[in-house]
């Protein structure tokens, strides 16, 4: 139902922050927000588990223990125990700027080592969170657009993977496309309704009239059999633990580059909220939340799982349902846990049409650019400020695109310029501390 116009809350949403809605609009909302997620959060330890080549069973631990871990991060996050959590809508899950220290750590030393070196440099974030007030100009909404930003159009091309597939041999080039066009269909028809329920359920329409179409074509295949048992028990260091030097380097920068994300993750949900992006209390949340991701990475290495981060996916949801409400993380929670502990329900909900994924990825990770661009504008785009996001967004895009480059350099520059996100985050960061003018900017967080 509607909200009257005097209890409508702010930004066109729905559900507000601190908002309750009834336990099957909050179920309906929860399962698109899960839709959205899912695969990004078992997606690292796949890829990683093929290049690898980890046992079946190791393999799939590693997805159950993901799922569990991004339960347990968007608990935290969404409660706001004491000072752990931020408070907001925010959902956890597997970072993919890890994946190649990770794999470097597993080339060398196993999964041991793997779960070593995340458990050994999660103590970086704990650290930085205390301070972060102190730091608002470093992390000022300039530098969390930019990264959005980058997040938003580093992931877009994953979508059209999934989009170029074709859902079945021997279709034209073209299906998967088609496909993927009626999953965006659904969920603008939606949108153009301008029913509060129709928006509430873009996403579920959308994913809904993908499966329709590839069932009608015949594209539409039962996952496979299910052979990992009926429940999955978590394991204290089930690989054990391992330690080098060497690279507690790589892992401690990206775990710095892991908030700089996830502060501007936050800092778009919030904006998106409603909430004020300046001030103490916003930078209490802030706070809150890394300190919720560093926990959630440290009992993820001891149960054999990766490090974890607040994922941006959510906002493109929260834009397109028009519920803030963090109420409904505690359904997340609950429904992650289940696909995590019971392994034939969570085979069925991964195995989603690639074209239908990356219609509705596609979709969802331009909107996670548009929420970056709207914290760029914030900032506002005087020159200095202009001259930082184009260098940003030049070194950020331009140093990926050229691999033969960065393998001449040494790891450490290489493991930082192999990621967008990292390389033109340092450079907004740095940019933003040296350039003159910085103080005109309005800040992210802390006291004004």
């Amino acid at each position: 139902m509607e909200k009257s116009p005097a209890t409508r809350p702010p930004n066109g949403l729905v559900y507000g922050l601190d908002d309750r809605m009834p336990p099957a609009t909050a179920l309906l909302v929860s399962l698109q927000q899960v839709s959205a997620m899912v695969v990004g959060v078992i997606t690292p330890a796949l890829l990683l588990a093929n290049i690898l080549k980890f046992p079946a069973a190791d393999t799939a631990y590693l997805t159950s223990m993901a799922l569990l871990s991004a339960a347990l991060g968007t608990f935290l996050q969404t409660t706001r125990i004491g000072p752990v959590g931020s408070g907001l809508l925010s959902v956890t899950g597997t970072s993919f700027a890890f994946i190649q220290p990770l794999m470097q750590a597993g080339q060398a030393g196993g999964l041991a080592l793997m779960f070593g070196m995340g458990l050994a440099a999660a103590p970086v974030s704990l650290v930085l969170a205390p301070f972060l007030p102190r730091l608002k100009r470093v992390f000022s909404p300039l530098v969390c657009g930019i990264v959005v930003l980058l997040i938003g159009i580093s992931i877009i091309p994953e979508a059209m993977y999934g989009i170029v597939a074709l859902p079945a041999p021997g279709v034209p080039p073209w299906s998967g496309a088609a496909i993927a066009a009626c999953v965006i269909a659904a969920v603008v028809a939606a949108q153009a309704v301008g029913q509060p329920w129709t928006r509430l359920a873009g996403i579920l329409f959308g994913v809904v009239a993908g499966y329709a179409a590839c069932a009608v074509c015949g594209w539409l295949h039962a996952p496979p059999p299910n052979e990992s048992g009926w429940i999955t028990i978590p394991r204290l260091l089930p690989h054990g633990l391992a330690f080098r030097w060497d690279f507690f380097l790589p892992f401690a920068f990206i775990y710095v580059v892991s908030v700089i994300e996830s502060l501007g993750d936050m800092t778009a949900t919030a904006q998106l909220s409603g909430l004020n992006t300046r001030g103490a209390e916003h930078g209490l949340r802030m706070r809150g939340g890394i300190f919720a991701d560093s926990l959630t990475s440290i009992v993820s290495a001891l149960i054999g799982s990766f490090p974890s981060t607040t994922y941006a996916q959510n906002n493109g949801v929260i834009q397109i349902t028009g519920v803030a409400s963090r109420y409904v993380g505690r359904w997340m929670a609950a429904i992650l846990a289940m696909l995590a502990l019971f392994p034939p329900v969570a085979r069925w909900v991964t195995a989603m049409p690639p074209a239908v994924l990356g219609g509705l990825a596609l979709l969802l990770f331009g909107l996670v650019s548009v929420a970056g661009l709207r914290l760029i504008s914030q900032a506002g785009l005087n020159h200095r400020n202009a001259l930082v996001v184009a260098l940003s967004l030049g070194i950020g895009i331009g140093a990926p695109s050229q691999p033969h480059w960065l393998e001449t350099l040494p790891p450490v520059l290489r493991t930082l310029l192999e990621s967008g996100i990292s390389a033109g985050g340092v450079t907004a960061l740095l940019l933003n501390l040296v350039l003159p003018g910085g103080h005109e900017s309005p800040m992210a967080f802390g006291a004004d």
